[in-house]
């Protein structure tokens, strides 16, 4: 690293820490979480929803949560764009699917552009259900009619304690046959937000082999999936010790449980048991060696220790897995490369994870490009990637520093304003 830049890489590693809190504690259910961007909320693409809250083998009846009735709900005028991730708009329309607990909705289609307008919550939006939501009624509920309010979709939590979104189980994804779809978390969106989401990035399906679903779950015993599905109910009610014995217990009947194991290993993170995470990570690889989530996590876990190699080699193998659904891997590979001295490599990986991150939920990923291209000289780069990261995080613990490095920058680019060959 050049005396210019200057970049304290701990700082950088408190903010990933931020930014890529353990996957377990920003999404349960059956993916054992993801990253972020890659959300990794994180603008998380692709994954499941959490299940609903409540103790296993007891049911609230429909329309309720924990028992409490919900009320209406206040629709939400949403508005983004489908693109190819190569940059192009869809070969077709494009349906958009609200997915509540496990359910698709589709609540409008894109048109020949790529854009579309939707809303959330409305009692009617004249939108056929086709065969991918067959054997799904339309997640309101029973009685909802036009011109009656709507109660809680299936798998939200409207009507649960104040202060819980009614759209926490439920995601935004856009449905087309032979592609992959980023997803939009709904949990925090309110009426008065900016109805701009953004890009919804589709990925046509090729030879990938890494999967957001751990197969070895569907072979689950009754048992093992009662522990694990008690161990996420636990973790929402942030009971990190009791939702660690439960995890424990369902690995214990089912050795075989990779997503048991990866949110053991998240539980183990967050407790400060970095050995016990590692290891319980590496028993979710061993035991489905497919399943990229734990991958992700192992990356972290690695950065985090300032292993740069193995964040690298680690990163790249969740990369080969599945080279879409997490931005954040790319970003961890980026910061290994960066830390390896190994320059193209890490802006390549970078400048993925920015293509990837449409919600700039990585806004640490501009910063970092704009250290790289300093080290390459180009200092017109790196002052836009740094102007890029101050207009994305305004509010980081870190901004003086940040603005004392663009100063740097701006000097450099007016003193060497020849820019190098690219």
């Amino acid at each position: 690293m050049s005396a210019l830049t200057g970049l304290r890489w701990r700082v950088l590693l408190v903010s990933a820490a931020i930014l890529f809190t353990p996957a377990f504690a920003q999404r349960g259910g059956s993916s054992g979480g993801a990253p972020v961007g890659g959300n990794p909320g994180t603008g998380s693409s692709g994954g499941t929803s959490q299940p609903g809250t409540g103790t296993p083998g007891q049911t609230a009846p429909q329309g309720t949560q924990n028992g409490v009735s919900p009320g209406p709900i206040q629709p939400i005028f949403i508005t983004g764009r489908v693109m190819l991730d190569d940059g192009t708009p869809p070969p077709q329309s494009v349906a958009i699917q609200r997915v509540c607990g496990g359910s698709p909705h589709i609540e409008g289609y894109t048109n020949g552009e790529g854009y579309f307008s939707i809303t959330l919550g409305s009692t009617f939006n004249g939108v056929f259900q086709d065969a991918t939501t067959s054997g799904h009624t339309d997640d309101f509920g029973p009685g909802s009619s036009p011109g009656q309010p709507l109660d809680a979709p299936a798998g939200s939590t409207l009507g649960a304690p104040t202060g819980i979104s009614p759209w926490m189980n439920c995601e935004l994804r856009a449905q087309l046959a032979g592609y992959q779809s980023q997803s939009v978390n709904l949990m925090n969106r309110q009426a008065m937000d900016d109805p701009n989401i953004g890009t919804i990035l589709l990925h046509r399906h090729g030879p990938s082999e890494g999967t957001m679903v751990s197969a070895t779950e569907l072979a689950a015993p009754k048992g093992a999936r009662q522990a694990y599905e008690k161990g996420l109910d636990l973790l929402k009610k942030k009971k990190l010790d009791e939702a660690r014995a439960s995890f424990a217990k369902a690995v214990e009947q089912y050795p075989r449980y990779a997503a048991a194991w990866t949110q053991l290993g998240g539980v183990a993170e967050e407790k400060g048991d970095q050995d016990a995470a590692r290891h319980a990570f590496e028993q979710a690889i061993q035991a489905d060696a497919k399943y990229v989530v734990p991958y992700v996590q192992l990356s972290l876990l690695h950065l985090r220790a300032r292993q740069w190699k193995e964040t690298a080699d680690t990163s790249e193998k969740a990369i080969r897995l599945d080279p879409f659904s997490y931005p954040q891997a790319y970003f961890f590979n980026a910061v290994a490369h960066f830390n390896l001295q190994e320059l193209k490599s890490a802006e390549d990986s970078a400048r993925r994870a920015q293509q990837l991150d449409t919600r700039h939920q990585i806004p640490e990923v501009s910063r970092l490009l704009a250290v790289i291209l300093a080290n390459r000289q180009d200092y017109r780069g790196a002052v836009s990637e740094m102007r890029d990261y101050l207009k994305l995080a305004p509010q980081a613990g870190h901004t003086a520093e940040a603005r004392a490095q663009l100063e740097r920058f701006e000097e450099q680019m007016a003193a060497h304003p020849a820019q190098p060959e690219k």
